[in-house]
């Protein structure tokens, strides 16, 4: 199977999502290469970043569920790898 390098932008603005998102990271854990979250508490926001190795469709997946979430906003960068 081929695989792609991405960044996954998130920021949660709704807190009661925060579950779901952390829920959906774990299911796709395999993939994970890393993970930086980043409470920004003047602004009442998370930001986290997740790089990822792992299928195109996979990757799609995982940042398709967290940006429907209630709150929640996620952009992808793929690398050229």
């Amino acid at each position: 199977m081929e695989t792609r390098v991405a960044v996954i932008a998130i920021i949660v603005e709704n807190e009661k999502s925060v579950g779901q998102v952390n829920a959906i990271l774990h299911e796709y854990s395999s993939g994970i290469v890393g993970r930086m979250g980043i409470p920004y508490r003047a602004k009442g926001i998370n930001i986290i970043s997740i790089a990822i190795d792992a299928s195109q469709d996979d990757i799609n997946t995982v940042a398709g569920k967290i940006g429907r979430l209630d709150g929640v906003s996620a952009k992808t960068v793929y690398s050229a790898v």
